[in-house]
């Protein structure tokens, strides 16, 4: 298997895949070669289903056009606003703005100063699945981690959020 290797001063050693499907070690500048490549070799099958699932990702991905993402923007606005609307008063939250973006690798965030960010690919997601990422991003509101009272808030919310979660993946 084929990796890009970068050493530094860290105590362990790390895989991880690329959206591209590169692969890249992380290890300690005093880890011998032979001790990576044993390394790497033991965890081969893992490997392989990491590259497998990021390519199979890139190939549901939806090229759009610049048109497209704009109306798929305008569209995913006129759900989200609704359900902020209707989440942040059950949860007593209050987002400080909406934005919607054209982030790849995550469905939402929550700045510091409560600001709220959303991908418009969540417009080709399940409408459950929506409304979890927006709960998900208004208790972030409370709680800046992903701790135990985290998530006890989303489920006071959404008891059933783990199945809207896995329609995420």
């Amino acid at each position: 298997m084929q990796y890009e290797l970068i050493r530094s001063k860290r105590k362990t050693v790390s895989l991880e895949v690329r959206r591209d499907g590169s692969v890249i070690v992380r290890a300690p500048l005093r880890m011998s070669k032979k001790e990576i490549e044993k390394f790497v070799s033991s965890h081969e099958k893992w490997l392989e289903n990491a590259v497998r699932r990021q390519s199979e990702r890139r190939s549901r991905e939806v090229e759009r056009t610049p048109e497209e993402i704009k109306k798929a923007k305008q569209e995913l606005k006129t759900v989200l606003l609704p359900l902020i609307d209707k989440y942040s008063a059950l949860m007593g939250v209050k987002p400080e703005g909406v934005t919607i973006t054209s982030a790849k690798t995550r469905f939402g965030s929550c700045s510091g100063k409560n600001r709220l960010s959303f991908t418009y690919r969540l417009v080709d997601c399940p409408g459950e699945a929506v409304e979890y990422v927006v709960v998900h991003e208004l208790a972030h509101i409370k709680h800046k981690n992903h701790g135990r009272d985290f998530y006890a808030l989303i489920e006071s919310v959404l008891p059933d959020y783990r199945e809207r979660e896995k329609m995420l993946r």
